[in-house]
């Protein structure tokens, strides 16, 4: 069966005309196929949603209890037939509960890997490299200037910074689903043991991470009521980038802004946002992951979406590999 049959895009995202479903629409569609609870990926309306587990509870915390009509999850490596059409999810290493998913019909297989990373987390199950007709990669740093460093380096230098400025609360920006719990992980794994403040968005996922084993130690919220503001020295807070221009931010004392992101390599946006000590922490590969997860996995087409696209397509093609872009629109960097 050619590739272009058993899936290809539309308007309302990539659609399986064989299986009759779409995976991550950006629009409501009859049967849905979720990599992740990122809300790029994950939208509420659609009639019948498949995901796993966990990514159907998230979207549950981040859409409501009404998210869709009908839900069904599956286990990674379980596979399952859509109207003639075998399915299966295997993790992506993204964020809790993300997945890769593979599509296949007489003989013919693509893997639509969502948005993926490579690097350890030990807050979600990690990518497993998946054989393929055809691979379908995002693209977000898909430029060779974008080699993340260690992660653990990173929080080395917030660790850092609390020591030298130990009167200042510690603001770090950082998305609410994965990149939040991330950085807290990676707090506790630098062998920081005080209490982690929040902002109230970034609670019930929290809670949730933690009901599902992932040890988060002592979060406290990041309120009034809490704490006064002049008792926040010295402590880190996190919240989510948006937090950070209203009033919620201003109660802090003599606040050290800090952004955890992959975009942080780019200084120019920190300086935009008026970032003093930037975080490059990505839960999406660079470039040098996402080439080596192609060779790796040697599929004969790559098709590639939401990012980069070009430059990709270009390596893929310098390197024997038919590679294409896809065009597909919606999809933003909420995870980054």
């Amino acid at each position: 069966m050619k590739p272009e049959a058993l899936l290809h895009p539309t308007p309302e995202g990539l659609y399986c005309p064989s299986g009759d479903f779409h995976v991550d629409p950006v629009r409501p569609v009859s049967r849905a196929l979720i990599t992740h609870g990122h809300s790029d990926h994950a939208r509420p309306g659609h009639e019948k949603v498949l995901a796993t587990r966990q990514t159907l509870d998230i979207m549950r915390i981040r859409l409501g209890p009404d998210f869709c009509h009908s839900e069904q999850a599956i286990a990674f490596g379980q596979s399952l037939d859509v109207n003639g059409v075998t399915v299966s999810f295997h993790p992506a290493g993204h964020v809790l509960g993300s997945a890769q998913i593979a599509i296949e019909k007489e003989g013919t297989r693509i893997v639509v890997s969502g948005d993926y990373k490579r690097s350890s987390d030990p807050t979600c199950a990690p990518f497993v490299p998946v054989a393929c007709d055809v691979f379908i990669t995002e693209a977000t740093f898909a430029l060779p200037v974008f080699h993340h460093p260690d992660p653990m380096r990173e929080i080395g230098r917030l660790i850092t910074s609390l020591s030298q400025f130990p009167d200042r609360s510690h603001l770090v920006g950082a998305y609410a689903l994965g990149k939040a719990q991330r950085v807290i992980s990676l707090i506790r794994r630098a062998g920081y043991d005080e209490p982690v403040y929040i902002h109230g968005a970034l609670a019930r996922l929290s809670e949730y991470y933690t009901s599902e084993g992932i040890p988060l130690g002592e979060i406290r919220p990041a309120t009034d009521d809490a704490m006064a503001a002049d008792g926040f020295r010295g402590k880190v807070v996190i919240g989510p980038p948006s937090a950070f221009n209203d009033r919620w931010a201003r109660r802090f004392h003599d606040p050290l802004s800090i952004f955890a992101s992959g975009w942080m390599m780019i200084r120019q946006r920190a300086k935009q946002r008026g970032v003093e000590l930037p975080l490059v922490i990505s839960d999406h590969c660079d470039w040098p992951e996402l080439t080596a997860t192609i060779r790796e996995i040697a599929p004969e087409q790559v098709w590639v979406t939401h990012g980069r696209e070009e430059a990709l397509v270009r390596w893929c093609e310098l390197n024997g590999i038919a590679a294409r872009p896809l065009h597909l629109v919606g999809y933003e960097d909420e995870g980054d």
